[in-house]
């Protein structure tokens, strides 16, 4: 059996057809049926049931091979990028954020391998928190940071950072106007917790999926959000936001994702990396990046270092 037919096997399995495996995977739906007829023969066991409505499902043997099909394919993974490891480097590590984590967290533990682990290649990608960890899964990260990470067979969520999610307004007296509330999408978890804070909320007339995007809108035209409490600390300091009095607080926690069996020094190192930077976020809540700010003053602060 190639690597090429277990990653195929684990596409069906992530995205519940062939058809959206064959798209994910560049080929065609005929290529991808012929590899699991030949991964089933190989197996001598059906590892799919088909239904026209309910789509494919996995058989108990299915079932049995995922995580085998997930180790065959993070093993050759971690075995592609040793070999193909840069001059001078003696080991490598990928790494995975969700497009609300990377500042600070991505952005500042490179720094810290840069100057803690200058023998180890790096590769960092910014992604959805879904893809991030089906990544994981199939080996082609080593780890990942994710806030509310979802609960997955056979990956380790290792807590770095617990935050807060805090309304703010624009108000100077604090009061909340849900006509000029902007909803920002911090995940699922937040969107219960949300509704059943605030059940008769009208529909927002802004809505964004990017935190400091959301931040920039109300500090400029004014209204309300609930944002990180690092994150708008600094901004309530000094007068341009006001918490609302008695509005909920949302547990938002950060998270670092890696597969069980992943055990190695390097990935080892690379947690220490991310906790250091954690306990440097949390002893600071206004380590976050105000507009205009460069990282360069902070990060180049040798106790960091």
């Amino acid at each position: 059996m190639d690597i090429e037919t277990a990653r195929t096997f684990l596409e069906i399995v992530s995205s519940g057809s062939f058809m959206a495996a064959a798209e994910r995977l560049h080929v065609t739906q005929t290529a991808v049926s012929a590899r699991v007829r030949t991964l089933e023969q190989q197996l001598g066991r059906p590892l799919f049931t088909r239904n026209k409505r309910a789509g494919v499902r996995l058989t108990p043997a299915g079932l049995r091979f995922v995580r085998h099909a997930a180790s065959l394919v993070q093993g050759w993974e971690r075995a592609r990028q040793h070999v193909a490891l840069p001059p001078g480097r003696e080991d490598g590590i990928s790494v995975g954020a969700e497009p609300a984590i990377w500042r600070p967290f991505l952005s500042e533990w490179l720094v810290w391998m840069h100057h803690r682990c200058p023998e180890v290649a790096l590769r960092a990608e910014v992604e959805p928190p879904q893809r991030l960890l089906e990544r994981i899964d199939d080996g082609s990260l080593d780890m990942a940071m994710l806030y509310n990470p979802a609960p997955r067979p056979g990956l380790v969520c290792e807590l770095l950072l617990e935050e807060k999610l805090v309304l703010v307004t624009s108000n100077a007296d604090g009061s909340f106007d849900p006509h000029r509330y902007v909803h920002v999408d911090w995940g699922a978890g937040f969107w219960v917790n949300f509704q059943s804070a605030f059940p008769d909320l009208p529909n927002p007339p802004v809505a964004l999926s990017l935190g400091p995007l959301a931040l920039t809108y109300v500090l400029e035209v004014g209204g309300a959000g609930y944002f990180r409490a690092g994150t708008v600390a600094p901004f309530v300091k000094r007068g341009a936001l006001f918490p609302v009095q008695g509005a909920p607080e949302f547990s938002h926690s950060a998270s670092v994702v890696y597969a069980a069996q992943n055990q190695g020094a390097v990935l080892a190192r690379a947690r220490e990396g991310l906790h250091a930077v954690a306990a440097r976020i949390g002893g600071n809540a206004s380590i976050e990046v105000e507009p205009g700010e460069e990282y360069g003053a902070r990060i180049a602060d040798p106790e960091f270092q």
